[in-house]
């Protein structure tokens, strides 16, 4: 008889530098299933993504301090870790879908947590 695998919760990485947006994002991935690990920057989700091997989605802000921003770090994360869904989040800048890395989404802040919520369960099944 087959051994069955237990079954995981998705992990998201949550990239926010701001702590109440942070922890709103965080309450609205796990209210959605998955479980969130925290990042208050694009260098600490980097080391984060180095040690951990089951980050299936990225949902980033744009702008944060640190050595890189939510853009570079998406970009980075298409390079390096080309499975990884992305989802990028700004209230101060649009972004349009040419400037984006392939295979992410952007939602401008305030963002529409139905919507958002619907796009994690679509990338968590490719």
């Amino acid at each position: 008889m087959a051994q069955s695998k237990p079954i995981s919760k998705r992990i998201v990485l949550v990239v926010e530098d701001e702590p109440l947006l942070r922890m709103m994002a965080v309450d609205l991935v796990e209210d959605a299933g998955f479980e969130a690990i925290e990042a208050t920057n694009a260098d600490e989700a980097v080391a984060i993504l180095e040690s951990r091997t089951d980050i299936r989605i990225v949902f980033t802000d744009i702008d944060m301090p640190g050595s890189i921003d939510g853009m570079m770090l998406a970009a980075a994360v298409r390079d390096r870790w080309p499975p990884i869904e992305i989802i990028i989040t700004s209230g101060h800048r649009r972004i349009a879908d040419l400037d984006l890395p392939e295979r992410s989404v952007f939602f401008p802040k305030p963002y529409d947590s139905t919507k958002l919520t619907a796009t994690l369960h679509r990338m968590a099944r490719h």
